[in-house]
């Protein structure tokens, strides 16, 4: 197996919660982060989010600010403050993640995403820290995803990913209110199951996930609208609340609960 395909199949999605549930340290370059459980490549959708919406559209996205419970077995380890906000004809998503890791260290993420109206990604920078800190930037230039990385080494990674949708999906380690972003840019009026390109970019992964409508369910004694984010190996239940604000996010396979306070 070559190296890209190994890397595809790491694609992450809950990447501190699935690997804190089986108390597994990945050390990656430069020791930063938690092993993410693979998301793979989705199997074949019925329609795909290949384009923008035209220029002047209402933006899908609107002002939401608040904080998430992030739960093991039901034992609360952690938390994310999150807040997106307009700044001229952009969006900004900003979130900032702090969690216990089994040894008793601390994990923190941070990450700020810039959007267009329509949700296709402009910028973003990050953070992230365990053992060591490390930082990065992605600059999305005429569908290429121009990934850079300062681990401490003299010279920082880079790597550039070419994409066919301006609309990708910025799922980066640790950071939960990204699925949010992933919700608002999900076509409902389309409906149905809906594939979207992803990136990673602390770890500078590439793949791509079917997002798909269930309709109202039940989640934690209250009604949502739901989403089924899949791939061949991984489905996480995204809920909603009648505006489309991202109120819970499940991880069934490992007891996982990302919840808003």
């Amino acid at each position: 197996m070559n190296r890209d395909t190994y890397s595809l199949k790491r694609l992450s999605a809950a990447a501190l919660a699935l690997p804190l549930a089986a108390g597994i340290l990945f050390a990656r370059p430069g020791g930063v982060g938690f092993h993410p459980r693979a998301l793979g490549l989705a199997s074949s959708p019925a329609s795909s989010a290949s384009a923008a919406k035209p220029a002047g559209a209402p933006s899908v996205f609107s002002p939401d600010k608040g904080k998430f419970r992030i739960l093991i077995n039901g034992q609360s380890v952690g938390s994310e403050d999150f807040e997106i906000s307009q700044s001229g004809e952009a969006w900004i998503e900003h979130s900032s993640m702090s969690a216990h890791a089994p040894d008793g260290g601390e994990i923190k993420a941070t990450g700020n995403l810039k959007l267009s109206a329509e949700g296709a990604p402009l910028h973003y920078d990050w953070s992230a820290e365990a053992q060591k800190k490390a930082t990065g930037a992605v600059d999305f230039v005429g569908g290429t995803a121009k990934c850079s990385a300062d681990l401490g080494a003299a010279v920082p990674l880079r790597k550039d990913f070419v994409f066919t949708s301006p609309l990708i999906a910025v799922l980066d380690n640790n950071l939960y209110f990204q699925f949010g972003v992933l919700a608002r840019v999900y076509d409902w009026k389309t409906g149905g199951k809906q594939t979207f390109p992803v990136l990673i970019p602390q770890d500078m992964v590439p793949g791509s996930i079917s997002v798909e409508s269930l309709g109202q369910q039940e989640a934690g004694n209250a009604k949502y609208e739901a989403l089924r984010v899949s791939s061949s190996d991984l489905e996480i239940m995204v809920f909603l609340d009648g505006n489309h604000r991202l109120m819970r996010l499940e991880v069934p396979s490992s007891n996982v609960i990302i919840e808003r306070e």
